[in-house]
């Protein structure tokens, strides 16, 4: 029998974004899964030669087309979009960014991708979450001014844009924009643009056994029940993964977005307890020293500069040589730094997936905080529809909530924080955390890698333009190819910050001002001058250019100023707070 070989030949007329790391053209011979002994030679031409290769095969074109050579255009440009986000974690945690927790997936994305130093976002979980899915703030995001309540109906949401400009779009982890006791709700993922969604509704999960886990609004309370090894963590990551193997397998080849938002480092304290005994004995130094260490490590690292002075610690947080409970203090951090861990390894796990399948180098991968680490000590009463009164691995210990000293944290049967003095050392070297708009509420990390898009230049590097997660969608859509978008119910509140990843700083356009107000904060800057109040109390000034970390105010030296900015605040409040409601915590 005589073997016939096809062949066929496909131009990829590729971005430039896509030509600042290749050569104008390669020809790979890549086989036909579906069809054995048949070849695709894929041609890939940068948009800059795309004229030129046309031109040069024109003469050629009618011998090539009825021999063994079919020709295909593929529209195949646009990035994959991988988006991480974690919960409740401070701006020093990680180590790219000068904390000592073993993070060394983020620290390989940091090395071969750019890290912005000056990304703000929103001081609580689901405020910040509205504006990563809108590209508004997020009291012009919801109906009635709650998450519960549901968003916007009118507002085209971030994985609806992506879709209908042809990517597929998943989802794995917390949710948090819709109302939990409505699984197949109007603003549940799998109905807000999601093709595929794994998730938790909540603000916050038992890491051992979530009350509220589904599958595109399905239960899947079978899953942890009766088995020892699930750990959420790990089953966002294992349904990540199988969203893209579903993807693969797709008839038509297209880009994807995954929004993989994971619990950890949200309390509670949950952790496997190999993760924990890693880091056994490591927190003995109580965290002054650790706030100080991380200090002088973000100073090496190029994080901050001389004019970052590292704050006071927190009146509510004793010396720690004066901490009664040092044992059940360290344990703590312990639990927590083991959270992080075990999801930078998970991490690790779809990057390495990414790489395997041939996508990483076309795939934007971004990693940000929505808020920063969260002081609250829990008192027992703290409890809700997401906690239980019993383990679910067949003990039925009683789960004990609230911090107390007498618990150690780590199991299902505890429910803890890890409270002030940890969640102070987090935030080094800002004041204030999570529920606050001064910079230890609202400052993230923030790193990008895209291979492909990224100009060269900025590899491993760092940038302090002034960005804000507001900006995170109109970057992506841009990134992506799609047109903008008709926003509802007011215009996209943020710009791209395109530029500063493809190498055009120079086109990125300025801010006006940028805005916060929620729970115990309300905050606008406009330039280096930041206006920000802490629980209703007085305005407070801070020149953000001389002091970063808001030591000195300025607010009675310079009344006018104050004037101007809380008027810019007021007229804000008017513009987008469109339901007339005050932003409620849930």
């Amino acid at each position: 029998m005589r073997a016939i070989v096809a062949l066929e030949l496909i131009l990829v007329f590729r971005s430039q974004a896509s030509f600042l790391q290749r050569k104008p053209l390669e020809l790979t011979p890549i086989p036909n899964r579906e069809k054995a002994g048949h070849y695709q030679f894929q041609l890939s031409i940068d948009s800059r030669s795309t004229a030129l290769i046309i031109r040069l095969m024109k003469p050629f074109l009618p011998l090539l087309l009825p021999a063994i050579f079919s020709i295909s255009i593929s529209g195949r440009e646009s990035p994959n979009i991988l988006l991480i986000v974690s919960d409740d974690m401070g701006y020093s945690d990680i180590g790219s960014y000068g904390g000592e927790i073993e993070t060394p997936a983020l620290d390989s994305l940091a090395k071969k991708g750019l890290r912005l130093t000056n990304y703000y976002v929103h001081n609580m979980c689901w405020p910040t979450r509205a504006s990563i899915m809108t590209g508004l703030y997020p009291n012009s995001s919801f109906a009635d001014g709650s998450a519960t309540g549901g968003l916007n109906p009118e507002t085209t949401l971030l994985p609806e844009a992506l879709k209908s400009a042809g990517y597929g779009t998943y989802m794995a982890g917390k949710w948090h924009l819709s109302d939990p006791a409505q699984p197949n709700g109007p603003s549940a993922p799998h109905n807000r643009g999601f093709d595929s969604s794994y998730s938790t509704y909540w603000g916050t999960s038992d890491f051992f056994a979530p009350v509220d886990l589904n599958l595109n609004g399905e239960d899947r309370e079978f899953e942890w029940r009766g088995n020892s090894e699930f750990y959420y963590t790990d089953s966002i990551t294992d349904y990540s993964l199988r969203f893209l193997e579903e993807h693969k397998r797709l008839p038509e080849e297209k880009p994807f977005f995954l929004y993989v938002a994971y619990n950890a480092a949200h309390w509670p304290l949950h952790a496997k307890p190999e993760d924990i005994k890693h880091y056994e004995g490591r927190y003995s130094m109580g965290w002054d020293n650790l706030r100080q260490s991380r200090y002088q490590r973000m100073l090496e690292l190029g994080i901050i500069d001389n004019s970052f002075k590292l704050s006071p610690r927190h009146p509510d947080v004793p010396a720690w040589n004066d901490e009664p409970y040092q044992d059940w203090q360290e344990r703590r951090m312990e639990v927590y730094a083991a959270q992080v861990t075990s999801m930078d390894r998970n991490i690790g796990r779809i990057i390495d997936r990414l790489e395997i399948m041939g996508e990483l180098d076309n795939t934007i991968v971004i990693y940000q905080h929505d808020n920063g680490g969260c002081h609250v000590e829990y008192p027992p009463e703290r409890t809700g529809s997401w906690t239980r009164p019993f383990t679910t691995d067949g003990k039925r210990a009683p789960i004990i909530p609230g911090n107390i000293p007498h618990v150690m944290p780590g199991p299902q049967s505890s429910w803890q924080s890890y409270g002030y003095g940890w969640a102070n050392a987090s935030n080094t070297p800002f004041r204030l955390y999570k529920q606050h708009d001064h910079e230890g509420g609202t400052r993230s990390p923030f790193i990008i890698s895209w291979p492909d898009g990224l100009d060269p230049d900025h590899t491993g590097g760092l940038n302090r333009e002034v960005c804000h997660v507001i900006d995170l969608m109109p970057t992506l859509l841009e990134a992506a190819g799609v047109s903008k978008i008709n926003q509802q119910p007011l215009p996209l509140e943020g710009r791209s910050f395109l530029p500063v990843i493809t190498g055009k700083r120079n086109s990125l356009p300025k801010h006006d001002a940028l805005f916060w107000a929620h729970n115990k904060g309300k905050a606008v800057r406009v330039g280096d001058w930041k206006l920000v109040s802490e629980s209703r109390r007085p305005w407070e000034l801070y020149n953000l250019a001389d002091d970063p970390t808001e030591l000195n105010n300025l607010a009675d030296t310079m009344p006018e100023k104050v004037k101007e900015l809380s008027q810019k605040h007021a007229e804000w409040i008017k513009r987008t707070n469109l339901s007339g409601k005050r932003m409620r915590r849930r």
